[in-house]
Order: C-alpha cells, then structure tokens, then sequence
C-alpha cells in the first residue's frame, strides 16, 4: 500500500486554493493555511484537512508554528496579496506589505519545510501570475513582487534538483476568484467571472504538477481564459 502524499497548501480558504484542496483530497493528506479561520475550518472538515495558522506578514513566528507538523511531500504556495496603484502613489508600505507576503513568507516557509520535501524527494509549487511575466501600469507593486517570486522558483530548482525535489511556477491569467473581484473594482471594471479561467482549472494543472511521474518535471506552465 502506497504512502498518501503530504501537501501543505495556502492562501487555501478560498479561490484556487480551496479548488486545490478538494482536487487533492481523494489522493493526498491537506495541511491548509488561510487568514479566513471560519472559512478554512469548513473546508478542512469538508476535505479531511489540518489546519495551519500562519500570520505571512510575520515570518518569523513561523518556526514555532510548524513544531510538530511532521511528514510533508509537497508546498504550494497560492497565497498573495494585490494592491493596484501607479508607483507615484504607492508609498513604502504598501511596497512592504505585498513583498512581505508574496515572497518574503513563502521564501522563509520554504526554508523551513525543506528538510522535509527532500525526505520524500517532494515538490514545490509556486502560484505566480502574468504579472510575473509581464509588468503593466498600475501594477508595479504586484508584478515587482511576482518577478520575485520567479526569480525564488528558479534559484530554488537549481539548487534542489540535487536532493530530488521538483518547482514549478505556475502562471494563472485573469482567474475567477475574490481577487480577482477586487482587482476589477480597483479599475472600475465590472467583475464577470465566467469571462475568466475557473479556479477548478488551475487547480487542475497544480494537481498534474505535483501528480506528475517522477521522470517528468514541469518547470512553468501558464494558463489563459480560452476563447469565449
């Protein structure tokens, strides 16, 4: 009888990671972080999961959360924030905020889970976005951070192809999640979900990542709406 995997999933009370979460949960055990505490708990109790309490603005309380947390195969970092706003009116907090958690945290709970994924020759996944490809006005903040994050992915790939475990960034377009919803309302555009990429659909592709044959590795893989 095979050993179920492992998977630490965040940002996993709604949106992409709560699609992961249910793709998941017939063939892996769920460790699921996510700042909505009501909304997590249903979810682990929905999916069989453990929750994890992690506060990504404060990386260092991040140790003593993870005392005792025991086997752990596979990370997915999904969690981010966003705050739109040209660079002449974002002030360093802002700037502070989105780095603090959209890189900062995952890159300290990498590090301290790695032990970990190396034992089971594991993967990490990065939930990235097109704008860590492509940085367009208004989005300094957002995109600085995800051009980040790929830089973390690929340092990371290289330096643990040695101890078997497998990155993936992976690149969501426009996806219909509650972000997404925010991000439309700082434009002032009207938020229509089914024009976007589904959540179950890019947790679909996060699933084959880390499903994936042990002779295959997915180094970045993107994903647009299709055509209407």
């Amino acid at each position: 009888m095979s050993v179920r995997p492992v998977t630490v999933v965040t940002g996993a009370a709604g949106g992409i990671g709560a699609a992961l979460a249910r793709e998941l949960a017939p063939g892996h055990d769920l460790i699921l972080s996510g700042r909505n505490v009501g909304a997590l708990e249903a979810l682990c109790a929905e999916v069989g999961g453990t929750p994890l309490v992690l506060d990504l603005t404060r990386p260092e309380s991040f140790e003593a959360a993870l005392v005792g947390l025991g086997r752990v195969s596979n990370v997915v970092h999904n969690a981010g924030v966003v705050e739109l706003g040209a660079v002449v009116e974002q002030d360093h907090a802002v700037w502070s905020h989105t780095l603090a958690v959209n890189v900062v945290a995952p890159a300290e709970l990498t590090r301290l889970l790695l032990p970990r994924v190396r034992a089971e020759r594991g993967t990490v996944v990065f939930v990235n976005s097109g704008a860590g490809l492509r940085a367009n006005a208004g989005w300094g903040s957002y995109a600085a951070s995800k051009f980040a994050l790929k830089a973390l992915a690929d340092a990371l790939r290289e330096e643990e192809a040695a101890h078997g475990v497998r990155v993936t960034s992976v690149y969501p377009g426009r996806t219909a999640t509650p972000m997404q919803e925010k991000v439309r309302s700082q434009e002032g555009a009207p938020y229509t979900p089914e024009a976007f990429v589904q959540p179950e659909s890019v947790a679909a592709l996060i699933a084959f990542a880390l499903n994936a044959p042990r002779d295959a590795l997915l180094p970045d893989l993107s994903v647009r709406p299709g055509p209407q």
